[in-house]
């Protein structure tokens, strides 16, 4: 299969590209930039005028909801969805139904991926045992079956000599830490964040401590291992500070943010809305500017979607008595044009942090447009206007605040391994 892209706005932040011309694939892989290949006839000629050709969007963390939890979401339904907003790379967290913590299940995860022709997902293997955090997962096993990483996805692990032992033996296999920081007894059940919003309607509140202690005594155990570790979904402006030391200290850590906390504050919450109900809270607005910076200064090193379809019982009743997550995968490029928009980061480097950051921090030779590299390609139109309602929703999931808000910045072309895997119809 030849496919040969015209006519488009090339951005490729790995190599510092930023230029019109015209894209050559062949079978799975990229063959040239700008320069027509010698021979070469294209069986698929896609003319991207007005639009911007860049690598595929690798995402640290979507939950896919299948194996266990249909009624949330699918592989068919959310892997739809990632294609329908340029994600060519998936990974899944572990606290899947059953847990990822064999190997019969991730067998089973990619087996499906396989036939529903989306081969690219990654699952995250549990730390511990049914994520309870009281006896290790074997990551060896799960790591030679396709394991891209380990975690506890949001469960605590209550007795730090476990972690330490956990992460001594996932450094012993060379295999990345996520680590989502919670202390899990300041945050003690809370739904939103500690402040005058929280206090305001009683919703039990998580202080930003409840994060950065924990950031801390994990930094402190990567000093005794030499873990790597990956921190997802920091929301305060303090943890950018205490990742900032960790690096400047020569520690191997990495750190992601959702996109909705660059963008979404406590402020911003319907306090009977249970569509901004998620975990970590929405933090206030100067914790929101502090990741901001830190995402421009490089400390946070991706953007991710921590993508969360819920069902519509799951988001019923008292805010506090519903299930914390947003689908977000959809809404994950028109908010990425917000932040262009509003002069907080320039178009190439958004693009750096859903492409090459998160694949470095993989370990994927995915997020470029190098001559050579697999074709992994994201085609959309920075100035297309949609309204996010049934008919232009892929997910399962409809638990967004955004719902019937008008976005900008549509997919026309999703191309994974050199294969179209969606077309704007």
């Amino acid at each position: 299969m030849r496919i040969e892209i015209i006519n488009g706005r090339l951005i490729d932040p790995a190599q510092n590209i930023d230029k019109q011309g015209s894209l050559y694939i062949e079978n799975d892989r990229i063959i040239a930039l700008f320069d027509t290949p010698d021979h070469f006839v294209a069986d698929t000629i896609i003319d991207a005028q007005g639009q911007i050709v860049c690598p595929g969007f690798v995402d640290l963390s979507t939950r896919l909801r299948e194996p266990g939890q249909t009624n949330k979401g699918t592989i068919k339904s959310e892997t739809k969805a990632a294609a329908s907003a340029g994600f060519t790379s998936l990974c899944v967290p572990p606290d899947s139904q059953p847990v990822i913590d064999n190997v019969e299940v991730v067998e089973l995860l990619k087996d499906k991926a396989e036939k529903q022709g989306y081969p690219q997902v990654y699952p995250v293997a549990a730390l511990t045992q049914k994520l309870a955090g009281s006896e290790l997962s074997s990551l060896y096993a799960l790591k030679k079956a396709g394991c891209i990483a380990t975690s506890q996805a949001n469960h605590p692990i209550q007795n730090l000599l476990i972690l330490r032992r956990a992460m001594e033996y996932a450094a012993t296999h060379d295999l990345l830490l996520m680590f989502c920081p919670q202390e899990s007894s300041l945050s003690n059940g809370g739904c939103a964040h500690e402040g005058a919003m929280a206090s305001r309607y009683g919703l039990p509140s998580i202080p930003y401590a409840a994060e950065t202690i924990a950031l801390m005594q994990c930094i402190e155990l990567i000093g005794q291992t030499e873990c790597r570790v990956h921190f997802r979904g920091i929301s305060c402006a303090r943890s950018v500070s205490l990742i900032s030391k960790a690096k400047s200290a020569g520690l191997d850590v990495t750190a992601d943010v959702a996109m909705h906390q660059l963008h979404l504050t406590d402020e911003d919450m319907l306090p009977y809305d249970s569509a901004y109900h998620v975990q970590p809270p929405l933090r206030s607005v100067e914790d929101r500017d502090g990741l901001l910076k830190g995402v421009r200064a490089g400390i946070i090193d991706s953007i991710c979607s921590d993508h969360q379809p819920h069902d519509i019982d799951a988001k019923l009743g008292a805010f506090p008595e519903t299930e914390a997550g947003m689908s977000t995968l959809e809404t994950t490029l028109p908010l990425m044009m917000r932040l262009v928009d509003l002069g907080h980061l320039s178009l190439s480097q958004v693009i750096a942090k859903l492409t090459i950051e998160p694949a470095k921090i993989l370990g994927l030779n995915v997020g470029s447009l190098a001559e050579g590299s697999p074709a992994d390609i994201c085609v959309f139109d920075p100035k297309k206007s949609w309204q996010i309602n049934a008919e232009s929703w892929h997910s399962q999931g409809r638990n967004t605040p955004f719902w019937q808000e008008l976005m900008q910045a549509k997919v026309t072309h999703t191309i994974q391994a050199g294969k179209v895997i969606y077309k704007e119809i």
